[in-house]
This record gives structure tokens, C-alpha cells and sequence, in this order.
């Protein structure tokens, strides 16, 4: 095994974080892709609490949890800061990447639920895109103008929301009308230099891979 190891799903934005953190450090690491429904036993073996990845396998030592493993990667390795220096803005870029993560389950069920639970989480999601676009307002960045931690954290609203929404083919939640700063901070995320180095460069197998998954959850529903 080398030295570092990152377990993950290729479609995942949270093993995509991680990716993301390692290059911006450059480090060298071995990249192993589970597979969803036959889970190896280096991944039970590695997160025995959830049992999910990613996983960061450092020295036969596992680290879970994608925003965990962040911090790890940002105090472990040499190269570019990943959370800010200043307390105040660590502690703003740790509310943020928090924030963005407690609203997963809700983005998800948006797109992959009906009925009722749908609605509810479709409510939940504009609520928190007019949060981020009151908080993006003539910003680059989430803290201060330097990419870094709550903006790997957003990766999921930055391109996989776009993603989700095409593939799942119903109305649009994202509008410049209504979510103009959103709107523009998305644009300039995805085509800054800084971060267009490191975005995933399969989108067309990322949306004809949530394609797929939307048409399978429709036929199992039209089944029940």
C-alpha cells in the first residue's frame, strides 16, 4: 500500500473534496474506487462506524469523513493553506462548510424522493440558496479572496446542483432572478483558473450517471 491511499466513489462530490484537498497540496496518493453495492473489506475494515466513504488511509491509518479529513490533509502536509490562518476566518470558513453539509440530505431528496418528502426538501433547499445568495454578494470567495476549505466544501451546490437539476429534467431551482448573487459566484467558481484545474472532468458521465439513477427511482416508483 502507499503512503496515501484515498478510497471513493468516482460520481462523489465528498471524495471529490478530498482529491481536490491532496492536489492543491501536492501530494502523491493511490486512488481505489469502491464499488457502492459490494463494499471491499478495506473500506468495512477502514470505517466500521458508517461504512462509507471517503476514506484517507495515511501510514495504514484511516481518517473518515470528508470535511474531517480536510483538516487533516490541511495540518499534515506541506503546501498551500487550506483554511485560513486567522482564527476568525478559520472559524468562518468551518460555520460554512458546515452549513453547506447539513443541507445534503435535503438537495438529495430534491432530486432522487416524491411526494411529500420531495416538497419539503425542495422548501429546505431554497431556503438555503437565499442564505448563500444573501452571503455571496459581491464576494469571490466564501472568507476573504482566497479559495480555500468552505469553498471545497461547496463544491456540491457548485457543480453537482447543476448536475442534479439537468439530469432530473423538472424545473429549475436556481434562476438568476431569484438567486442572482448565487447565481453569478457559481459562473465565476466553476470558471476561475484557480479552481477549473481541479473540477471533475467527466460532467458528461456525471449527468448521464444521475440520469440514469433519477429514470431508475421513477420506474421503481411507478412499480409501488
Amino acid at each position: 500500500m502507499t503512503e496515501v491511499t484515498l478510497l471513493g466513489f468516482w460520481y462523489s462530490p465528498f471524495s471529490h473534496r478530498v482529491e481536490w484537498a491532496l492536489k492543491i497540496k501536492g501530494v502523491k496518493y493511490e486512488y481505489i474506487e469502491e464499488d457502492r453495492n459490494n463494499k471491499s473489506s478495506l473500506l468495512l475494515e477502514s470505517n466500521p462506524v458508517h461504512k462509507k466513504i471517503p476514506v484517507l488511509i495515511h501510514n495504514g491509518k484511516p481518517i473518515c469523513e470528508s470535511l474531517v479529513i480536510l483538516e487533516y490533509i490541511d495540518k499534515t502536509f506541506e503546501g498551500p493553506s487550506i483554511l485560513p490562518k486567522d482564527p476568525y476566518e478559520r472559524a468562518l470558513a468551518r460555520f460554512w462548510a458546515k452549513f453547506l453539509d447539513d443541507k445534503v440530505a435535503a438537495l438529495i431528496n430534491t432530486f432522487f424522493r416524491k411526494g411529500e418528502e420531495q416538497e419539503k426538501a425542495k422548501e429546505e433547499v431554497c431556503e438555503m440558496l437565499k442564505v448563500l445568495d444573501n452571503e455571496l454578494k459581491d464576494k469571490k470567495f466564501f472568507v476573504s479572496d482566497k479559495f480555500g476549505f468552505a469553498d471545497i466544501a461547496a463544491n456540491l451546490v457548485a457543480l453537482w446542483l447543476g448536475v442534479f437539476e439537468e439530469a432530473s429534467r423538472v424545473v429549475p431551482l436556481v434562476t438568476s432572478e431569484k438567486f442572482p448573487n448565487f447565481c453569478s459566484w457559481r459562473y465565476e467558481y466553476n470558471n476561475c483558473s484557480q479552481v477549473k484545474e481541479y473540477l471533475p472532468p467527466r460532467r458528461d458521465e456525471l449527468l448521464a450517471f444521475f440520469q440514469a439513477r433519477v429514470g431508475a427511482q421513477a420506474a421503481a416508483s411507478a412499480q409501488n
